[in-house]
């Protein structure tokens, strides 16, 4: 991309942008009154607390309800309250089939995202891991975000996945060779070691937070084969040692089991849908600390489009769609058996429309996981996956104010959670009575 296209698509993404601009007040004090709690550390709730806010942070959680003197207080003590939800699996850029997004832009990619991470902090996902997506829009939206020019939940990028030629993140696949405009698409994919290296330090350069790989083939792509391992051993281990080395994580993409426990042995932090996992797998990832991250909601969207309308798919992804799906309901439960760690991805890949994340949590339930450890797997267990376990994931004193509250009980019914009440992101509350509030 050159300086000239990526200045005009800072400019036209500016303008979207402001038009969204954002001004909420950040109280300096603030009191929630919780009737009751789940802290995302205890699996009982606690009952008629009050959580003690100044300016983005948590200085406190006291029994019964406490207001101290200059506090503004905000009454949930009808509601559920826990920790702001987290998403370690996304696309926020993403949003219609792959043939759109081939006709599509970077700016159009821009404007869409920003409706899109606004939808999902309105359901309560407060931080969200992208791990597929244009660097440059990513990464002016991430910085929108943090400096207040639009609401949406904290952004932590990969950029573009990596894998090697003819692999899942290979954009020129199923594309007449006439019309690969392969310059552009030459960081995604990566053969040998040192391309590999190369890649993760140029994504670092452009601004990635985490290194998102696919070690195995995929559904949602064309002529790659889910069961194979793509990238070998020693661009595993490659990736991930150069990785690690600059602080980043890395995500691992993987369906076949050999593609699986290959990354495992390389050394990355989750592994993403891990469809075909056996025993073996599930005792190399606790012997690793490997999270599992089952991503239910894309196995679900995507096996609707194939089932429903697959004229929306090419042939070959509407068939392994269709295979896919109940295996991958069955990993999750099974690591989660097993006694692997679990954390909350919804990979959704656009076809619904985004801020419907909430519903990973009512498949995590649906496929025996009880609700209580599908609710630590988007809050506790997210934060440790992300490294961010001081900041956010629980409610507790020296963590970001970031808080949802539903009118109901989610250990009774987990659909409670698609119905958010209350949201507050670092102390500043984006949606209260079940609205979101206006922003102008």
């Amino acid at each position: 991309m050159t300086i000239a296209r990526m200045k005009k698509i800072g400019r036209m993404a500016a303008a979207a942008l402001m038009a969204l601009a954002a001004s909420p007040a950040l109280a300096k004090d603030v009191v929630i009154h919780a009737g009751k709690l789940i802290d995302g550390v205890s699996a009982t709730p606690k009952r008629n607390v009050s959580i003690l806010i100044k300016d983005d942070r948590i200085t406190a959680v006291e029994s019964g309800f406490v207001t101290p003197a200059g506090a503004e207080v905000i009454d949930l003590s009808q509601a559920t309250v826990l920790p702001g939800f987290i998403d370690v699996h996304n696309h926020v850029t993403g949003g219609g089939s792959r043939r759109d997004k081939l006709r599509g832009t970077p700016e159009q990619s821009a404007f869409q995202s920003v409706w899109n991470v606004r939808a999902i902090l309105n359901g309560g996902f407060t931080t969200v891991r992208d791990v597929g997506g244009n660097i440059e829009v990513l990464s002016g939206l991430k910085q929108a975000v943090n400096n207040n020019l639009i609401p949406g939940p904290r952004l932590l990028i990969s950029g573009p996945a990596l894998s090697p030629t003819g692999g899942h993140s290979d954009p020129s696949n199923g594309i007449d060779p006439r019309w690969q405009r392969a310059d552009d698409w030459k960081m995604t994919v990566v053969d040998g070691p040192v391309e590999a290296i190369r890649a993760v330090r140029e994504l670092r350069k452009r601004g990635a937070d985490v290194i998102k790989i696919h070690s195995s083939g995929g559904v949602a792509s064309v002529g790659d084969d889910p069961n194979l391992q793509l990238l070998r051993d020693d661009e595993l281990k490659a990736i991930v040692e150069t990785a690690h080395s600059l602080g980043m994580k890395v995500a691992s993409h993987a369906h076949g089991k050999g593609g699986i426990d290959a990354a495992i042995r390389a050394g990355v932090d989750s592994i993403e849908h891990g469809t075909y996992s056996d025993a073996e797998t599930y005792k190399l990832m606790k012997e690793r600390g490997t999270v599992m991250v089952p991503t239910l909601f894309a196995a679900n969207e995507i096996y609707e489009v194939a089932t429903k309308t697959p004229d929306l798919l090419p042939p070959t992804v509407a068939g392994k769609a269709i295979a896919v799906t109940p295996t991958m309901e069955g990993n999750a439960i099974r690591s989660y058996k097993a006694g692997v760690k679990i954390a909350l991805g919804t990979d959704q890949l656009g076809w619904r429309p985004h801020g419907q994340n909430a519903l990973e949590f009512q498949y995590l339930v649906k496929a025996g996981i009880p609700a209580i450890d599908a609710i630590f797997a988007g809050t506790r267990n997210a934060a440790e996956l992300l490294g961010k376990s001081a900041d956010i994931g629980s409610v507790q004193a020296g963590r970001y104010a970031d808080i949802v509250a539903v009118a109901g009980d989610p250990l009774a019914d987990i659909t409670e959670l698609q119905r958010v009440q209350f949201v507050m992101k670092g102390g500043t509350v984006y949606k209260s009575g079940g609205k979101p509030l206006p922003f102008d």
